[in-house]
């Protein structure tokens, strides 16, 4: 039997901020809030997929969106119909920008930031060929 849902669940200092920055931030939509012994934040993000590369095939993924290798074991990548608005938005809600969009072989247009808690996150917007 497979899976019905994929979740990935961040446990972070600054709540409201890391809330703000996923909901704003990035447009996510909010589901539940759980406040019993403290808060949790439910999102909805599209569709998900579970990508698992070795270290090579990570390293030449940082080599074509940043130039060198930058992420660690975890990265999200969220598709977005406007990668530069996506990337200004973000930046608004406490992003760090990574590296600019670029050109990827595969016809994407990805740009790399890191979230305010530090989690690597790529920006991808497919291009019409």
């Amino acid at each position: 039997m497979s899976p019905v849902e994929l979740r990935v669940a961040l446990t972070v200092e600054d709540f409201e901020k890391v809330v703000a920055f996923y909901r704003d931030g990035l447009g996510l939509e909010p589901g539940d809030l759980w406040t019993e012994g403290g808060f949790g934040q439910l999102f909805s993000a599209g569709r998900a997929k579970l990508e698992i590369f070795d270290p090579a095939y990570a390293a030449g993924v940082d080599q074509l969106e940043v130039g060198q290798r930058v992420s660690g074991q975890i990265r999200f990548a969220f598709e977005v119909p406007d990668v530069h608005a996506a990337v200004a938005r973000a930046l608004e809600y406490g992003a760090t920008l990574v590296h600019e969009p670029v050109l990827t072989p595969w016809k994407d247009l990805n740009a790399r930031i890191q979230s305010p808690e530090g989690l690597q996150i790529t920006l991808f917007q497919v291009m019409k060929a």
